[in-house]
């Protein structure tokens, strides 16, 4: 991998340093010509850094923290492309401190140690180290464990990267040493800016062959990762050649298709998936399509999407429109029986009739206060004429031989008796006008005064 300090002390993470050569600091922007253009426009210090402006306000801890030079370990949580990398050398800089880099997915317990004891070796010299992980999620429990003593000690100052939840993905003991930051996608307009920053450094070539709605494309079109926009446009200006312009087509061959954000087991997976589900419920068709594509084109597995599908029929509609299970179902079977692409149908089917169905939650009330009931009171034995034939007391009172099937005998145990579960509101009126209708029946009629 590229580095961006190679003209400054050539100490690098698993090289220990020369004799009487100071340790290589965090200092961005000493960039080899060879690096891509996102790592040579990294910004060296917080006036340059773009975005995260509530993380990074005038008056926030971190940045507080970072201009003062004493950083603290941190783990940084956000998307690709939202500036942990950048954020983690300027914190170093800004401290003075020596910068070590290592990536969880290519390094283990060995490169972790021998970071350890360089940063040893610095301190018996005065200086600091600030050691960033990137993936840090990838590290199983006993690598992170291995982390634990030189945080404790403040040997090196940890900063972590990740795109999970740490609070799922991290040992909790090394959470409660560090601080937890999450940084959000960078907005286009952020994206934008870092473009057009390119642009006008000259990176990129002559200005002039840049057309503007070339750089708006790239910006929209990387949903807020500034290093796939950047090098997007560095390979649409080597692509177009000296005197060419870089048009949107020669940006969207380049980019090859619409990024996602999106990781099937992880954050990404289960907000879009909550997404679509609230969009579905509070009757967005147009809402709930979006989410589904977004799965899609994420290649999401379909029958996640249409289990959750079969599950909102009945949560969030249930009797305020039964041919929703129905459709649901029905979409489930098309999904194992043809399987994407042309599954698409059914889903966007079944999404859109979801969407605009009458929406009840009565099923998931009733189910629940009936089950709450039987944890707090136990389960009651059935009256005895309702057992199985071989174990029936007194007489069962067959529905079908009474006026409009229905039974006269109380069917609940006897403990339990009166008590109301379900209890259907406006969107269930049929249900709710029958229920009345069979409690009317079934309430015995008043006593008649004797005879005087």
């Amino acid at each position: 991998m590229d580095r961006l300090f190679d003209d400054a002390a050539p100490e690098r993470s698993g090289e220990p340093a020369r004799s009487g050569e100071p340790a290589r600091s965090g200092e961005p922007g000493r960039e080899t010509p060879r690096a891509p253009l996102a790592a040579r426009m990294r910004p060296r210090s917080l006036d340059e850094f773009v975005g995260q402006r509530k993380l990074l306000g005038e008056r926030s801890a971190l940045r507080r923290a970072i201009e003062s030079g004493r950083p603290h370990s941190m783990i940084l949580h956000g998307p690709p492309g939202s500036g942990k990398t950048t954020l983690a050398r300027i914190v170093a800089h800004a401290s003075g401190a020596a910068f070590e880099e290592e990536s969880a997915v290519a390094a283990g317990r060995a490169e972790v140690r021998a970071v350890i004891e360089r940063a040893r070796e610095r301190r018996a010299l005065g200086r600091a180290t600030v050691f960033f992980l990137d993936e840090i999620h990838r590290f199983n429990k006993a690598q992170q464990d291995a982390l634990l003593p030189a945080v404790e000690e403040g040997l090196v100052t940890l900063i972590g990267a990740t795109t999970e939840n740490p609070y799922f993905e991290v040992n909790s003991a090394l959470l409660s040493r560090a601080r937890v930051y999450e940084l959000e996608p960078l907005a286009s307009e952020d994206v934008l800016m870092l473009l057009h920053r390119a642009v006008e450094r000259g990176e990129v070539g002559d200005p002039a062959r840049l057309d503007a709605e070339a750089l708006a494309y790239a910006a929209q079109w990387t949903a807020g990762d500034a290093r796939a926009a950047l090098g997007g446009l560095e390979l649409a200006a080597r692509a177009a050649g000296d005197g060419e312009r870089v048009t949107v087509e020669r940006i969207a061959d380049a980019l090859q298709g619409r990024l996602v954000a999106y990781d099937r087991a992880g954050d990404n997976h289960y907000d879009t998936i909550s997404a679509w589900i609230k969009a579905t419920r509070g009757s967005d068709p147009d809402a709930s399509l979006y989410y589904l594509a977004v799965m899609l084109e994420a290649g999401e597995d379909p029958r996640f999407i249409v289990r959750r599908m079969v599950i909102l029929a009945s949560e969030d509609i249930g009797n305020a429109d039964p041919q929703a299970l129905v459709t649901a179902t029905a979409a489930a079977a098309a999904v194992e029986h043809v399987g994407l692409p042309e599954a698409e149908f059914a889903l966007a089917q079944c999404a859109i009739y979801l969407s605009l169905a009458p929406k009840s939650d009565a099923a998931k009330r009733a189910v629940r206060a009936a089950r709450a009931h039987v944890r707090e009171h136990g389960a009651q034995a059935p009256p005895g004429y309702l057992r199985s034939a071989n174990r029936a007391e007194g007489h069962y009172d067959y529905p079908h031989e009474h006026p409009g099937h229905l039974s006269p005998q109380e069917l609940m145990p006897p403990a339990v008796a009166g008590a109301s579960f379900y209890q259907p509101d406006d969107a269930e009126a049929v249900q709710r006008d029958r229920l009345e209708a069979i409690r009317e029946a079934k309430r015995p009629a008043p006593a008649r005064e004797p005879y005087a």
